[in-house]
């Protein structure tokens, strides 16, 4: 099997990485991330304290040339989310840059630094490429309900996922990506990072999404741009008023945007103003990379694509059956499989097994109508718990738990609802405890973030006597919303 990063022995003084200041190109990758992979050797796993860094960068790419699982951790994670992902995935050690300060419990595990300029040549000698089946990332990922679960990606549904994307878009050496997104999911890492190094591309990190920072990167030769749809929002409100940037965006290759559906009004700015359409693209963790829409094709907003070389992609109805022939009018939930799909839930083989139906087809949860061309419109999930803001994917349950907690808090729960910024926000539905003394919203999200990631807070507070329930004890959060 060909090596997941070839180019690192073959580009040489080509650019590989920039993060700010901070750069390297393949021939210094190379001996950086070998002289790193050395001391990996033999982990079971290892934690990745995923700072938007070049210390990052070096340091997944090292652990996949020992053939390390890599677990990707939020260094904004709250202290339970922190506690659960370790005791969960058990790392051996963990990746951090030497001045990073690490809470506990990643402190008690014993760190290795990425070096970035090592000494003595000639490099050490690795083993050969891992095995194809073997893990190359655990990911965690928020459900519905519970605590997030270690999603196991394995080296062929990393390479099979890039490999199906360069096809689809293109995407060759030439190209430079430019992005802000976190390193420590799917979007940013996999695609973000180990995408343009599997091609033997370049990258360039900006650390923060900033306007004007992804106006100079593509005025300054970056081809690609990747982001959430609150990162084209900002860049649609501005594009219009700001000739310079649609200029650049207008140089730009390739826009993608990812992780959550793009608003027709904010395709339409961009488009109306640069020429360009953001091209959208739908994955999960659990299935990496599933369709996308082509560049150069005529696109509809709304639309994700048609499935990625080697996906199927089916729709079912609510009894699990195939849909013979689904129109833009019927609605069915979203089945995939394919060598880009997760091998399984780290330790959970009851949770794996209910992931999937009869013939290996992963239930997404999903739901989405086809056009007459096979392309894809996700039209919400199967269950109203999933709530994707600013890019991020965010469990309902969690935070409920956590508000629970709260002394002015009798009963909770979460809901999301549209926001023209961050593509829907957290709601929560109090009833307060003392009616006459009901909680702040203030109060509340600080609450949450002190136990969970900042961007899992409340942003909008419904206070109730009672939350409506059915004849099982469940909130209905249908009747909420509506």
């Amino acid at each position: 099997m060909a090596p997941l990063f070839p180019a690192l022995t073959t580009a040489g003084g080509r650019p590989a990485l920039r993060f700010g200041e901070r750069s390297l190109d393949y021939s210094a990758l190379n001996a950086a991330a070998t002289a790193t992979a050395v001391r990996l050797a033999g982990a079971t796993r290892v934690a990745l304290w995923a700072t938007p860094t070049l210390d990052t960068a070096v340091g997944a790419v090292a652990a996949l040339l020992a053939g390390v699982p890599v677990v990707p951790v939020n260094p904004g994670s709250g202290a339970r989310e922190l506690a659960h992902i370790v005791t969960d995935s058990a790392p051996d050690l963990v990746l951090a840059a030497a001045d990073a300060a690490l809470p506990e419990p990643l402190a008690a595990l014993p760190r290795v630094s990425a070096d970035l300029a090592p000494t003595g040549l000639p490099l050490p000698a690795l083993c050969e490429e891992p095995e194809e089946e073997s893990a190359a990332l655990v990911v965690y990922t928020s459900g519905t309900t519970g605590p997030p679960k270690g999603v196991v990606l394995s080296r062929r549904a990393v390479r099979a996922t890039l490999d199906a994307l360069a096809q689809a878009w293109a995407w060759t050496e030439d190209d430079v990506l430019v992005h802000a997104l976190p390193l420590f999911h799917v979007h940013g890492l996999v695609l973000g990072i180990l995408g343009p190094l599997h091609v033997g591309g370049s990258v360039r990190h900006l650390g923060r999404f900033d306007v004007g920072a992804v106006q100079a990167e593509l005025a300054g030769g970056a081809t690609m741009l990747f982001g959430v749809p609150t990162m084209y929002h900002r860049i649609a409100e501005a594009v219009s008023a700001e000739p310079e940037l649609a200029k650049a965006l207008a140089q730009a290759r390739l826009l993608v945007s990812g992780s959550a559906a793009l608003s027709r009004r904010d395709h339409e700015a961009i488009t109306a103003a640069t020429g360009r359409t953001v091209v959208e693209r739908y994955g999960m963790t659990e299935t990496l990379m599933n369709t996308s829409v082509r560049p150069g094709l005529p696109h509809r907003p709304g639309s994700v694509g048609t499935p990625l070389r080697g996906v199927e992609l089916r729709l079912v109805d609510e009894e699990g059956r195939p849909l013979i022939a689904p129109d833009p009018e019927t609605v069915g939930e979203i089945q995939v499989r394919g060598p880009s799909r997760f091998t399984e839930y780290l330790g959970r083989p009851e949770a794996t097994a209910a992931a999937f139906d009869q013939g290996g087809w992963f239930r997404t949860g999903d739901m989405a109508t086809l056009d007459a061309d096979g392309s894809v419109r996700i039209v919400g999930r199967k269950s109203t718990d999933l709530i994707k803001s600013g890019g991020y994917k965010i469990g309902a349950g969690e935070i409920e738990n956590v508000l629970l907690e709260h002394p002015a808090v009798a009963d909770a729960a979460v809901t999301g609802e549209p926001d023209p910024d961050l593509g829907e926000r957290i709601v929560a539905w109090i009833v307060p405890a003392d009616p006459a003394a009901p909680p702040s919203l203030a109060e509340l999200a600080d609450h949450v973030a002190g136990h969970l990631a900042p961007h899992k807070r409340p942003r909008a507070l419904r206070l109730l006597a009672a939350l409506p329930r059915n004849d099982m004890g469940k909130v209905t959060k249908r009747a909420l919303q509506d």
